[in-house]
């Protein structure tokens, strides 16, 4: 008698990105197993400044694993320093590595904060007007178009309201009750608006998530449903033949698509400009999992935002996390997360992109931070767990739970400050 041995095949494993703390002297970075049946017995990361292809005979830091991810802090980096880093995964067939990456520390930038202003609003109402004598009633989501106007969601009034560079606040759709009707301007309804995005001929795209619905406004003020039948529910399909439930988060991706964030059935969900929908991440499974697309699991997805390459990410306050699904549909985690040895980066709502990679990340504990295009993570305004209203220098400026957020090409950042009922900018 004699017996067959299937060699135990090497780790699947991809390499997060980097984040860098504002101080440069420490960092977090993971992976993702995207084989489970590897039967790995060691995971982490390893990195060296001098060898571009470092592995588990430099510095190497071993991690617990989360499910199908682990995320790993360096501590006691040199500043100024370029450092390789990748993930590793062992089994007793030998070790897997995942793909370098590389970063570079920069000097202390824990100062680094901006000056907060009032945009527009003062306290709940339903007035337009210019500045502050305009009046909203909980702004959820906003949104910017090519010629510099922002748009509102105002979730309590129901309605999508227009700022103008000059501060002039218009309500272009909605007729402050609670319905669904399609129609022009003020005949057509909402229910609880909340995320917007802007294409590039000027449609507004309204994520209408008390109607489970994706609506459509026209340059003209036209409102009509783009996707979804208004049935709660996770169906792909094209146009009112999808559902969705409690759609929350939009975002244009650089192929004309929209990207939607289904806060109740933990999806994100893809709907071509022909209204195909469907489903490519999550698994309707509440939870914190990283791996391959529809295997993945998101616990009540928020914002979400595109970069130029096509990533797509997701604002997850429940996960304390920013998740990132890359070109190949892996969802791993950019930020954040439930590990003990994650960044504390709160409860992000929304994320913004602008046009230098920089992203800026609505934090619901109450600040406003920002992630540099070189991954460091600096505070720009407000303090945790800290609630009011102050204007000013960034590191006395106070919200109460900011919830949108959508940075301009000039610097500015624009951010709903929800239970404020204000528009706040930070510049």
């Amino acid at each position: 008698m004699k017996s067959n041995t299937v060699p135990l095949p090497l780790a699947g494993i991809v390499t997060n990105d980097v984040i860098i703390d504002a101080t440069s002297t420490q960092a977090w970075a993971g992976g993702v197993l995207t084989s489970e049946e590897a039967s790995v017995t060691e995971y982490g990361v390893c990195y060296s400044t001098s060898n571009q292809t470092p592995t588990v005979a430099d510095n190497k830091t071993a991690v617990k694993l989360k499910s199908t991810s682990f995320i790993a802090n360096l501590k006691n980096l040199s500043l100024n320093t370029t450092y390789y880093i990748r993930a590793y995964a062992t089994n007793l067939t030998g070790t897997a590595y995942g793909s370098v990456v590389q970063f570079k520390t920069s000097t202390d930038m824990t100062n680094a904060y901006g000056t907060v202003s009032t945009l527009a609003g003062s306290n709940e109402g339903n007035i337009d007007g210019n500045g502050t004598a305009a009046l909203f009633n909980h702004p959820f989501g906003n949104a910017r178009d090519a010629a510099g106007n922002l748009y509102i969601s105002d979730s309590y009034n129901c309605t999508i309201r227009k700022i103008t560079a000059d501060g002039n606040v218009t309500t272009i759709a909605g007729s402050g009750s609670l319905g669904s009707a399609d129609g022009t301007g003020k005949s057509a309804s909402f229910y609880s608006p909340a995320g917007l995005a802007v294409d590039a001929s000027g449609n507004i795209f309204v994520a209408d998530m008390g109607n489970n619905l994706i609506r459509k406004i026209t340059p003209a003020g036209v409102v009509t449903t783009f996707a979804g039948s208004g049935i709660a529910g996770y169906a792909d399909g094209t146009g009112t033949s999808a559902s969705f439930s409690a759609p929350t988060g939009l975002a244009i991706g650089t192929d004309g698509s929209l990207y939607v964030s289904d806060a109740n059935t933990g999806l994100v969900r893809k709907i071509t400009s022909a209204g195909v929908v469907t489903t490519i991440a999550g698994n309707r499974t509440n939870g914190y999992k990283n791996s391959t697309g529809l295997n993945a699991s998101f616990n009540t997805p928020a914002g979400v935002a595109v970069d130029a390459t096509g990533n797509i990410y997701v604002a997850e306050p429940s996960n304390n996390a920013i998740r990132k699904i890359d070109l190949n549909n892996v969802v791993g985690t950019f930020a954040g997360g439930l590990d003990s040895l994650a960044m504390p980066l709160g409860k992000p709502q929304a994320i913004s992109i602008d046009a230098n990679s920089n992203m800026f990340v609505a934090d619901g504990n109450g600040r406003v931070l920002k992630i540099t295009k070189d991954h460091i993570l600096t505070v720009m305004a407000g303090k945790s767990a800290t609630t009011g209203n102050t204007d000013g220098p960034g590191s006395s400026a106070t919200f109460n739970y900011p919830i949108g957020i959508v940075a301009d090409n000039s610097g500015n950042v624009y951010v709903n400050d929800f239970n404020n009922s204000r528009i706040r900018k930070l510049k």
